[in-house]
């Protein structure tokens, strides 16, 4: 039989996050990243964007591995979802395995999963794979490119990388690695294309610290500023200047606050004696003695600086001349989010420095110039545009087409693609099922996209909650009262195609998800005729209640049938009559609103 090498990426190609790529060789596969993607405005509740990795589950058998190229949330935040069903070895540099313990930690995991460590100088053999790693700069310590090599020639990943000659940390991008690696015969390169729109070369970081000298200098108050938690680099840089300028720092964010305790535990972050204090004593001190580190430069919610800025934290309110930094470039889909923040600081009266013209943020990835040495340095058989957007992938074919590589030797690949390679020939063989399964909390599921879908109808036609005989009342012989609340303030009844089912029995105490005599649970559904909905909940004590609406219309026949089982037992009920009672009403157009009301 050929040897044949097969790449199969399940995310990260025609889009930003959840990347994650398959290596299969002689029947066994290494799975080489595994992170989420950030919900965009349109996805509501929703908080990560996992891979879909069915796929996998399917060939579990053959899984021998999930090997990390680095910590930032693109390339590992998915992680603990995955291991749970699928609990394999996860390889890594120091770093992004404290990363990753931390998160199985938070899930429970800890114990269950193997972790080895792994660095530049590592060499091992993972089943019929050769595996080596190459050190990258990126903005995050640690970072690695992997290196699996086979018979057929090595197949390299680059990570996310950039060529930094003068990090924060000493430690280049290893380019005589690579260079070896080209000399040595690489089958295939799958290449970051994040930066491929940029042309020149991506600064060095630490051109950052020369605008954070002027800003530390020139501000006479407190300096807030907001980066993302992993760019241990970056608060490195802003702690050392902000010492030399005379101000202690303080931490807010608990992703802040966990991974600067992180890297000082490993040595990675240092800080001078007695510059740290805690964010409780920051009015001990002159506002121009103090810098605060903080998260939410994405303009997340819930995160610190949000919070700042809609006078919302518990310990840090802005003033007239604070001086908010936000070190870092929106993630594209964040930019909407990043200037309401933006705009809410300015009201406040801080002055805000952020974009690329200050100064304050360079990116961690290779823009063009890089990315053609890059090609020149390895010399692939094949190349793989990976990590963007199409267009990103689109423009770094270009490069690879202008550095010598043959047109039909690049592969701009989808989601899903299985790429084969055997010693003569590289084609598209295969597809394999690809999407994006959503998290909410701690929970996964909604594959199909169901339950988003009820929550953008809701968010889109509003949604009333009154108690039911204020709106629409239902009576029935065996419950004393069930409401259904209309979904859309001032329309006709029959106009409404979708409404919330509100159900009460204060006699007997049996409820829905929430205590009946003293609130009552709201559950979208979709009105249409011959339809039953399904409703889970508490009814009789622990047992599971459904409720089904059997052909319900509103002003429909008084011959429907309301279902509804008790300890176990499903009770049907004749409804008796309803009506419509025009009340006054609690609107909250826009807006998904609370589970119960009381």
């Amino acid at each position: 039989m050929t040897d044949t090498v097969r790449i199969t990426p399940l995310g990260g190609l025609g889009e930003i996050g959840k990347n994650l790529t398959a290596v299969e060789y002689r029947g066994k596969i290494v799975v080489v990243d595994c992170g989420i993607a950030f919900p965009r405005d349109e996805m509501l509740g929703i908080d990560l964007i996992l891979p879909d990795t069915r796929w996998l589950m399917e060939r579990e058998d053959d899984v021998l591995a999930f090997v990390l190229t680095h910590g930032h949330e693109d390339h590992i935040g998915a992680l603990p979802f995955v291991l749970r069903r699928l609990t394999r070895p996860v390889y890594g540099s120091r770093f992004t395995l404290a990363l990753v313990k931390s998160k199985l930690d938070e899930h429970g995991l800890i114990r269950s999963v193997e972790t080895n460590e792994v660095s530049e100088h590592s060499r091992l053999a993972l089943g019929p794979f050769d595996l080596s790693f190459v050190a990258v700069s990126h903005s995050v310590p640690d970072a690695l490119a992997v290196v699996l090599g086979t018979d057929l020639g090595a197949v390299v990943v680059t990570g996310d990388y950039k060529f930094d000659h003068t990090p924060i940390d000493g430690r280049i991008t290893d380019v005589n690695a690579f260079a070896r690696l080209g000399e040595q015969g690489v089958l295939a390169l799958l290449g970051d294309s994040t930066n491929a729109t940029s042309p020149g070369s991506t600064a060095s970081e630490s051109t950052v610290g020369q605008a954070f000298h002027q800003i530390f200098a020139e501000a006479d108050g407190r300096v807030i500023l907001a980066c993302f938690a992993s760019h241990i680099h970056r608060v490195q840089q802003a702690i050392q200047i902000a010492h030399l300028h005379g101000r202690r720092f303080a931490v807010s964010g608990r992703s802040m606050q966990k991974n600067v305790n992180i890297a000082r535990n490993l040595g990675i972050l240092e800080v001078p004696e007695g510059a740290m204090i805690r964010l409780a004593e920051i009015d001990d001190y002159r506002p121009e003695e103090i810098l605060i580190l903080t998260t939410g430069s994405q303009g997340e919610p819930l995160s610190a600086l949000t919070r700042m800025a809609f006078d919302d934290h518990p310990q840090v309110g802005l003033n007239e001349g604070d001086t908010v930094v936000i070190s870092a470039t929106p993630i594209p889909g964040n930019e909407l989010s990043v200037m309401n923040t933006v705009n809410r600081l300015l009201k406040s009266g801080a002055t805000v420095i952020h974009g690329r013209e200050s100064g304050v943020h360079v990116s961690g990835h290779a823009s063009q110039e890089d990315l053609r040495m890059m090609l020149n340095l390895v010399r692939p058989q094949y190349f793989v545009p990976v990590h963007g957007e199409y267009r990103h992938q689109h423009i770094h074919r270009r490069l690879a087409r202008d550095a010598g590589i043959p047109e039909e030797d690049i592969f701009i690949l989808e989601n899903g693609d299985v790429l084969e390679i055997d010693a003569d020939n590289a084609e598209l063989v295969d597809k394999v099922p690809t999407g994006m399964v959503f998290v909410d909390g701690f929970e996964i599921g909604d594959e199909e996209g169901l339950v988003l879908r009820d929550r953008q109808q809701l968010a889109a036609d509003g949604v009333t909650i009154e108690p039911a005989d204020r709106i629409l009342s239902i009576r029935t012989p065996g419950i004393r009262e069930v409401g259904v609340s209309l979904g859309v303030e001032d329309q006709v009844v029959r106009s409404v195609e979708r409404f919330t089912l509100i159900l009460v029995d204060n006699d007997r105490g049996l409820g829905i998800g929430c205590d009946a005599h003293e609130a009552v649970n709201v559950v979208p559904f979709i009105r249409h005729p011959e339809s039953s909905i399904r409703m889970e909940g508490q009814a009789g004590g622990n047992s599971t209640g459904v409720v089904k609406l059997a052909n319900f219309t509103v002003g429909g026949s008084t011959q429907n049938r309301m279902a509804f089982p008790i300890d176990e037992r499903e009770v049907a009920m004749p409804i008796e009559s309803w009506t419509f009672e025009r009340g006054e009403s609690r609107s909250e157009h826009g807006h998904i609103a609370d589970s119960c009301h009381g």
